[in-house]
């Protein structure tokens, strides 16, 4: 017998339609007064649904909506919610007061984007990062769009066997039920772009997710005109081999511009988020050998408006491919921009490898690149040295800007009340100077430790509830230790949630058992612990991080003081940033690029322990919180590991519990609170989203999009001659020679303040002095003779004779001791300056 299905909705009555304008803008996702108003329908049903207010509506029954419609105390909250999101809309932005002339327009393309737990189309702190940046840019007002893939399984929900080994599900999702909408053409029907596989192509819908101003566009290939294999292309985030990833990627990276470009978006700047979504840059050369322009102008173009962030330094995080598999399906995109393979491949091979490096690829063609922090713009210019041959590391063309966070997002409703009295409405708009968050020390501190024993009631209150289901599934619900209490509501805790990778050391606590054990159950300062998170499916190593400390909460020795805590997501998250006092991150240096879970913990006046990695490298004061050592990194990973647990033993016994457990009269812990209050005001700003995006935004959107501008205009004619002028300065490369270097140093030598002329005499022909870039670099001499606080200045050309070519400057002596100087020459174009171009530096020999 043949069964038919077809979907019943309830009908929403008239007067509660402004629910749907509510439920498909994640604006509600950052409004407290959004998401009660969702709780008021169906409490049960919104934890049910994973708090998403689609899928409540879907399943709502008619009975209660009936019931709502003739609520007036509802309908009066619906009002002003409604009323609040159209105010948010229309008022005006940062972004529309200093720079909307500017012609601007961004596509952000990521791989995965966390904005709420009912979207899953987010594995980890990537997509969380890029979740915030939407939300911070609609907060901004940037002219920005998002750019991504609708996964139907998403990523996976874990769970743990008996033995405590994590295993993995998928879930299929159903789109009608998620705050998703399809974008539609001219005709009124589902949008559909093609994109290549090799000598084949497919296509994806296109649906977006409203952010507050922002757009989230997402390519779907489900569609029954694909084949099998083709439609499973988005069915899990980062699921299956190298083939599965590769379509992925091109689906990303050229489906996605074809998407933007169908829906009448016509960006000035992409920025790529992380290597996934690099073959963009194979598409927008398409487009513009296409209209006309030859290849090397092409890449000009190409370059201009283009920003690269990296963001980790584990290998595994740099997507390579192996190049036959790479040509096999982007062979005939290659061929149509008119290059052979050999050379395109070229652009991705990093020392001659048989593969293709997106990061690579991705930092070739980008005007503008950077890592995620301090540290890891470091770390980054170290690794990718080699992509700028002849360049010393301080010279690599990498910056960096510190990852942020959407306060508003992350921040607990108590702690939010607290900032509106004291600090005015406005406070999420004090900036990243710390002018506004100063106030926080006018809170009371015993109102702020108030407000943080209840988030911490909290947390214990939902840990304990997840605990209880986890350990009936795992079929361990008898092993419950003589009626032993899971956590306590007024012990200090601790909170360990990121990513099971092996370089976390989630264990480090555990190094020394007996010691940790004696800290946990002290009767009168008590300590506890929680951990989550998930580990990648082929990580077995994170697998068995996971296994051992499962195995030790269901020990004897720390039964009900460690728990860990399965399905890490959003939702969990909030929980345990709002809820913990001690927020711990023990990375093997310097392998965290940036990390953000610390910077959501302290916003809640949780405290940050930390290795000196990542954001906490530069943040880091005695005064907001601690560090594990003092950032040195070790040649024997096992004698790291027990300095570090031993600094971390000490810290926790002699610092933090005595400080937490000091109480004056009224039960406060004031020392503490003082703590919480300076960390606050040290990240509420400054590491907050927006400042993130503010200096995106100055630093390379508006820089990226008035270079890409200069370019294009009267049709790429400056392309085409900067195309022709590299051509040439390429050519006449060779024979750029250093002949003479001249500095007039005093016999006795200078003092601080005087200049000191420098001649360089070099040839260079076929060139102008106007064609190149000669400067003088100068510095303190360090242990191995390299400059330190190292200084240039550039040399003016003032001249030829014949081949030879005169240039003239000063240094100036701005320090004293021991000083060096070198002088290299790189090309320099005569309208946009100093040009950095792999192979073509000269130095002084």
């Amino acid at each position: 017998m043949r069964t038919r299905t077809f979907r019943v909705l309830p009908s929403i009555p008239d007067n509660l339609q402004q629910l749907k304008d509510i439920a498909y803008n994640c604006w509600w996702t950052w409004n407290q007064q959004g998401t009660d108003l969702f709780r008021w329908i169906d409490n049960s049903l919104w934890e049910e649904t994973r708090h998403n207010p689609v899928l409540m509506l879907n399943r709502a029954s008619q009975e209660r909506l009936e019931e709502l419609s003739s609520d007036s105390a509802f309908l009066a909250h619906l009002e002003e919610v409604h009323g609040e999101l159209a105010d948010y809309l229309a008022r005006s932005t940062w972004y529309g007061e200093r720079h909307a002339e500017s012609g601007m327009s961004v596509a952000f393309f990521s791989a995965e984007f966390g904005i709420h737990e009912s979207l899953p189309i987010y594995s980890g702190g990537l997509g969380v990062l890029s979740g915030d940046m939407l939300k911070g840019a609609s907060q901004l007002g940037l002219p920005l769009t998002g750019v991504s893939l609708l996964y139907r399984q998403g990523y996976f929900s874990q769970y743990l066997n008996s033995d405590g080994w994590q295993q993995e599900t998928y879930y299929s999702y159903d789109v009608s039920n998620l705050p998703v909408r399809p974008v539609l053409d001219a005709g009124g029907d589902h949008l559909k772009v093609e994109f290549p596989l090799g000598d084949r192509s497919a296509l994806a819908a296109v649906w977006e997710i409203a952010v507050g101003h922002v757009r989230l566009l997402l390519l779907d290939t489900n569609l029954p005109e694909n084949s099998p294999d083709d439609r499973e292309i988005t069915t899990k985030l980062y699921g299956g081999d190298k083939d599965m990833r590769i379509r992925q990627e091109i689906l990303l990276g050229v489906g996605g511009l074809r998407a933007l470009r169908a829906t009448g978006v016509d960006p000035t700047v992409f920025h790529i988020n992380e290597g996934h979504s690099a073959f963009l840059i194979v598409e927008r050369l398409r487009e513009l050998v296409e209209a006309g322009l030859d290849f090397e102008a092409a890449v000009e173009q190409a370059k201009a408006g283009n920003v690269f962030t990296t963001h980790t330094p584990v290998p595994a995080g740099n997507e390579e491919f192996a190049n036959d598999l790479l040509m096999r399906y982007l062979g005939p995109l290659v061929d149509s921009i008119g290059i052979d393979h050999d050379r395109f491949l070229h652009f991705g091979s990093r020392n001659g490898s048989p593969t293709f490096s997106m990061t690579v690829f991705g930092l070739k063609f980008s005007r503008f690149r950077n890592g995620v922090s301090e540290l890891h713009g470091e770390v980054s210019r170290r690794i990718w040295k080699d992509v700028w041959p002849m360049l010393p590391k301080e010279d690599v063309p990498i910056g960096h800007i510190t990852n942020g966070v959407h306060v508003e997002s992350w921040i607990a409703d108590e702690i939010k009340r607290l900032l509106d009295r004291y600090l005015g409405p406005n406070w999420v708009e004090g900036g990243a100077g710390g002018e506004a968050w100063r106030d926080i020390e006018r809170i009371p501190r015993s109102e702020l430790w108030k407000g943080r024993q209840r988030l911490r009631e909290r947390l214990v209150g939902y840990a304990r509830q997840h605990w209880s289901r986890q350990l009936y599934r795992m079929g361990m619900h008898k092993q419950n230790r003589d009626d032993t209490p899971i956590l306590n509501p007024d012990a200090l805790t601790i909170g360990f949630a990121r990513r099971f990778a092996t370089y976390k050391r989630a264990t480090l606590i555990f190094r020394d058992p007996e010691r940790l054990r004696a800290i946990l159950t002290d009767p009168d300062r008590p300590v506890q612990i929680i951990f989550a998170g998930k580990a990648h499916p082929h990580d077995n190593g994170g697998k068995e991080l996971i296994r051992n400390i499962m195995h030790l909460c269901l020990g004897r020795s720390f039964y009900g003081r460690v728990i860990y805590l399965e399905d890490y997501s959003i939702d969990m998250a909030r929980y345990l940033v709002q809820g913990v006092d001690i927020w711990l991150n023990t990375p093997r240096k310097p392998m965290e690029a940036s990390g953000t879970s610390g910077m959501k913990a302290c916003i809640n006046g949780g405290i940050h322990v930390s290795v000196p990695d990542g954001w906490w490298a530069e943040a880091y004061r005695p005064e907001i919180g601690w560090a594990i050592g003092s950032g040195e990194e070790y040649a024997d990973p096992q004698l790291q590991d027990q300095v570090e647990a031993k600094a971390l033993y000490n810290i926790i016994e002699n610092e933090i519990v005595p400080m937490y457990y000091q109480r004056s009269q009224d039960g406060t812990p004031r020392r503490w609170v003082e703590l919480m209050q300076k960390s606050m005001m040290s990240t509420c700003g400054a590491f907050s989203v927006g400042r993130t995006l503010r200096d995106y935004t100055e630093e390379f959107y508006l820089p990226a999009h008035g270079y890409s501008t200069a370019l294009s205009a009267d049709g790429w004619e400056s392309a085409r001659k900067l195309a022709v002028w590299k051509t040439a300065v390429a050519g006449a490369w060779d024979d750029v020679r250093i002949e003479e270097v001249r500095a007039e140093v005093p016999e006795g030598g200078c003092t601080v303040g005087d200049s000191i002329p420098v001649t360089v005499l070099l040839t260079a022909p076929g060139l102008k002095g106007e064609d190149l870039y000669v400067e003088a670099l100068y510095g303190t001499l360090g242990p191995q003779s390299g400059l330190e606080n190292r200084s240039s200045a550039r040399l003016s050309s003032e001249g030829r004779d014949g081949d030879r070519l005169t240039f003239r400057g000063s240094m100036r002596c701005d320090r004293a001791g021991s000083v060096g100087f070198t002088v290299r020459v790189l090309p320099g174009h005569p309208r946009f300056g100093m040009m950095i171009i792999p192979g073509m530096i000269k130095w002084e020999d």
